[in-house]
């Protein structure tokens, strides 16, 4: 189950612990972007001391901390750099998962046609069932 931190990435991780017998049988992703896709310019980055692994260490830290609910410590976290739907569905195939079930945005018309939908685009590609969570 991907997650980018947002309230119904959120209320997804907890309707799939309700979901799930063992909290550790469930998988959550968060995709960032690569350290490449930063100006280099960008006066937050301090180029010598970031790593990937070292963002993927605050990454999953903050996802302990973020998510209240006592069972999401068993949940396996994972981090990966990329296109959100591409490292899901590769993440996915990769990892044997038998569904992917994530949240929706909910946009339309203009702002998804600029933006793309990531739950879409794993729709079409995942190799297993996706279930896509609205409001």
């Amino acid at each position: 189950m991907p997650t980018d931190f947002s309230a119904q990435a959120d209320q997804a991780v907890l309707d799939a612990l309700d979901m799930v017998a063992d909290p550790s049988d469930l998988s959550v992703l968060h995709v960032a972007p690569p350290m490449s896709s930063y100006p280099v310019a960008d006066p937050a980055i301090v180029w010598e001391s970031i790593t990937e692994e070292a963002r993927s260490e605050r990454i999953e830290e903050s996802f302990r901390v973020h998510i209240k609910d006592p069972r999401a410590q068993a949940v396996h976290f994972a981090v990966a750099f990329g296109a959100p739907a591409e490292e899901i569905v590769d993440y996915a195939e990769a990892h044997e998962i038998d569904m992917i079930m994530m949240p929706s945005h909910g946009r339309s018309g203009l702002r998804r046609l600029l933006l793309g939908s990531v739950a879409e685009r794993v729709v079409r590609a995942a190799h297993c069932p996706v279930i896509v969570l609205r409001n």
